[in-house]
């Protein structure tokens, strides 16, 4: 069979057979009651929703809907749409509050303004990254912002101003992280994971903030094999339709221009590829790319897992202990 989407057919059935009765051995192995899961209305946590319902039942499972200041304003719509659909119970805590309290904003705006002095109030931003795809130049973040009276200005982050920015920004997937833990402590549940494999192979994720769970039920599925899991489980189609968003940053902003420089879908081939050592030629004829722009790709692959390899890591011990039990 020739190499192309086809190659990341899964037979969704079975797939949602394997991952229900990993989530309830979780649960199980745990002795926990229920599974709590943060829904952003994007499909990630749309298809782990679904699939703990599948595995536990309607009733042992708490939708959690985490907007906060800088959220898009249809987020908790699609998430609302999505808990209805599942007929679970859903609580909304507002984090805005806390972000603001930890200065979270105050925080990103004053790293912001070492490279854009004028940004202040009414201003909107994001941080972006060139293509991978189209130089072998480094890579390096700018911000784009925008006033208020609509104009944009784009400059190069110098790397204290990238880092502070994203050390600000990560105050947001901390904090809903702790709202998590909150409510799977008092209901006495776990806590699910959403990260597809692109994003756990990629690190693309905070650690102790989205990194953190108690089970992680489609870290090894493709994004592509995601959305076929929404078709089968009947996520609404609003939800599937909706293109994939960081919800991080106050302007609107894809996970391609922020991360990962390709469609899912590109991606998916470029990743499965490099996994399965097919020939870079037959990557590149399906992915719609040249053989220098998946060997560009490869290299930003490779340098990702390297650089993110820390997010990955648990504590380390100076001298082994015992594991109990």
């Amino acid at each position: 069979m020739s190499f192309g989407p086809q190659t990341l057919t899964l037979d969704p059935e079975a797939a949602v057979a394997r991952i229900t009765a990993a989530i309830r051995d979780v649960v199980r192995g745990s002795r926990r009651k229920g599974a709590v899961v943060a829904v952003s209305g994007g499909i990630d946590s749309s298809v782990v929703a679904a699939l703990a319902v599948r595995a536990l039942g309607p009733d042992r499972v708490l939708g959690l809907h985490l907007p906060e200041s800088e959220s898009a304003d249809e987020s908790l719509t699609f998430s609302t749409l999505l808990t209805d659909s599942l007929g679970i119970d859903s609580v909304v805590e507002n984090i805005g509050p806390v972000l603001d309290a930890a200065g979270c904003y105050r925080r990103r705006d004053a790293a912001i303004r070492e490279v854009i002095p004028e940004f202040g109030p009414g201003w909107r931003s994001k941080i972006v990254l060139p293509s991978v795809v189209d130089s072998d130049s480094y890579r390096l973040y700018s911000i784009v912002v925008q006033a208020p009276d609509g104009s944009r200005v784009t400059r190069r982050l110098t790397t204290a101003a990238y880092l502070g920015i994203v050390a600000a920004t990560n105050f947001k997937q901390r904090t809903r992280k702790m709202f998590e833990y909150y409510h799977a402590d008092r209901l006495n549940y776990v806590v699910t994971g959403t990260p597809n494999r692109l994003e756990y192979d990629q690190g693309f994720f905070v650690k102790l903030g989205d990194g953190a769970a108690d089970v992680k039920p489609i870290a090894h599925l493709y994004k592509s094999q995601v959305y076929a899991l929404a078709a089968h489980l009947g996520v609404p189609e609003q939800i599937q339709e909706r293109p994939s968003t960081t919800d991080t940053y106050s302007l609107a902003q894809s996970q391609e221009e922020f991360y990962f420089s390709l469609p899912h879908a590109r991606m998916d081939l470029c990743l499965y590829g490099l996994n399965n050592a097919v020939a870079v030629d037959d990557v590149a004829a399906a992915a719609g790319l040249t053989a220098e722009q998946v060997r560009r790709v490869y290299r930003d692959i490779e340098q990702k897992r390297r650089t993110t390899a820390y997010l990955h890591e648990p504590p380390v011990l100076v001298e082994p202990v015992p594991e109990v039990g």
